[in-house]
């Protein structure tokens, strides 16, 4: 069956836009200092001959989807090289129908063959990882949304149901062997939030490298009007929640920055802190022996920890980790490991409780993850990818209809918020936190509500299209 509502792309198109952090963020053992984003615009025809085209965005933040020893500066071009012929795979792509649909083909089908035909072009160079290339794949997959709403004038969450969609959730989603659950005669609609909120409670990053109090400063930070130490940040914008970067291969350093950024927090009037330990940690002994110290340490700050995040290598798969122990003290979420429901399915197998979705694994990606994980019992988060500029919509819209365990992480704002003054002309509490929260109310109109038009964004020339 089809919809006079289905879509086919016509075109598309691809523009890099480099980003330099105002201060440096660690993740893991590297350090971030720049980025390129990867924007692209895919224009769209439905069944009734409408046309209209929509937007995607995303960070490729190769430090985080590339863990490697080869230089920054191969990866990150071979990761634009490999972002560039999935323009011409989607230009070239003639499924039809919800976005949903097409998005998952895509996922299933050609970006596995686009994948396997880059890695083996590379010859004796190091294989590209597969989380690299969904987030190449995001930015397309973001757009074909954008563009479906827009041409059937439609916010994208309004089209997630029986009236716009071919086929129900059974056709992309197996439930767990374990588990009663029947996905048959489901839609993502019957697990999003409706009505979602129009602002949710902002989660802060302490970075590994970032400052505490005034004492830490040294006086070679930036004078650029904006705070530099974490007190500073809470005192702005009444942060209630910060995400604590840890270690995760020094156990001294990380239990130290526990209590040293948990005592400042209560001292503030915080509410809630999150770990996360960068996915270097091989045994769960290192995290329970972490949280066991600061519960008889510190039961206040142990009480205020609502979850922990991905301690443990991206590939769950080779790493198959039993973290029930762990799970019993925290709630314990998948983020880098989450690329899929079926990794997601895995997870629950060896213990994990809840999931992190991220836009930039794809928009199609994250709603299916999402709607296995609630039918499962989990509990959800939207993290970030330190998402500027148009990337932060669909990354925010994503958290207030997800009903995540406590708001959703953003910290473009901290590390390059220069770089988003087009959008924040029209999306100002998008992108300065206020009173803890995040204002999602100017997000209006269909697609992802992006208004486009109003936006004073000048692009370079294309690099596909």
């Amino acid at each position: 069956m089809s919809k006079p509502t289905d879509v086919i792309v016509q075109d598309v198109s691809l523009f890099f836009l480099p980003v330099q952090t105002r201060v440096p963020l660690k993740f893991g053992p590297e350090t971030t200092n720049r980025v390129m984003c990867a924007r692209a615009r895919i224009r769209v025809e439905n069944a009734q001959g409408q046309s209209a085209e929509g937007w995607g965005e995303t960070p490729l933040n190769v430090q985080w989807v590339w863990v490697s020893s080869i230089s920054l500066e191969e990866r990150e071009r071979a990761l634009e090289q490999f972002t560039v012929a999935l323009a011409a795979s989607w230009q070239a792509f003639r499924s039809q129908g919800h976005p949903m649909e097409i998005g998952h083909e895509f996922l299933s089908h050609e970006l596995p063959r686009v994948h396997e035909e880059f890695n083996k072009a590379r010859g004796d160079g190091e294989p590209m990882p597969w989380l690299a290339a969904l987030v190449s794949c995001s930015v397309f997959d973001i757009a074909l949304h954008d563009a479906y709403g827009n041409v059937n004038r439609m916010p994208v969450y309004a089209t997630y149901s029986a009236d716009f969609m071919n086929r129900d959730l059974s056709a992309f989603l197996h439930p767990h062997e374990a588990r009663a659950v029947d996905f048959a005669g489901l839609y993502p609609q019957d697990f999003l939030v409706r009505p979602a909120p129009s602002s949710v409670p902002a989660w802060h990053l302490v970075g590994g490298m970032d400052l505490i109090a005034e004492a830490d400063l040294n006086g070679n930070q930036p004078d650029d009007g904006y705070p530099y130490v974490l007190t500073d940040w809470i005192n702005r914008d009444g942060l209630k929640c910060l995400k604590i970067k840890l270690r995760g291969n020094d156990a001294g350093w990380d239990y130290q920055r526990l209590v040293t950024v948990g005592t400042t927090a209560v001292e503030m009037g915080v509410d809630w802190l999150s770990a996360d330990f960068n996915c270097t940690v091989t045994d769960p002994l290192y995290v329970i022996q972490t949280l066991d110290r600061l519960l008889i340490e510190h039961p206040r700050l142990y009480g205020m920890l609502l979850y922990i995040e991905q301690p443990f290598p991206y590939d769950l798969e080779d790493n198959r980790i039993d973290v029930h122990a762990l799970s019993a003290r925290k709630p314990l979420f998948m983020d880098e490991s989450a690329h899929d429901w079926k990794l997601v399915r895995l997870g629950v197998d060896l213990g994990w409780t809840g999931v992190a979705l991220k836009t930039c694994k794809t928009q199609t990606g994250a709603i299916l993850s999402l709607c296995w994980a609630r039918a499962h019992g989990m509990t959800l988060m939207v993290q970030d990818l330190t998402n500027p500029m148009l990337a932060i919509i669909p990354h925010m819209l994503l958290a207030a209809h997800t009903g995540t365990i406590m708001g959703v992480e953003t910290n473009a704002s901290q590390y390059y918020p220069n770089a988003s003054e087009p959008e924040a002309a029209v999306h100002p509490g998008l992108y300065r936190r206020r009173n803890g929260m995040v204002d999602l109310s100017s997000i209006q109109g269909p697609g992802f509500g992006y208004r486009i038009a109003q936006i004073e964004r000048e692009l370079p020339p294309p690099a596909f299209g």
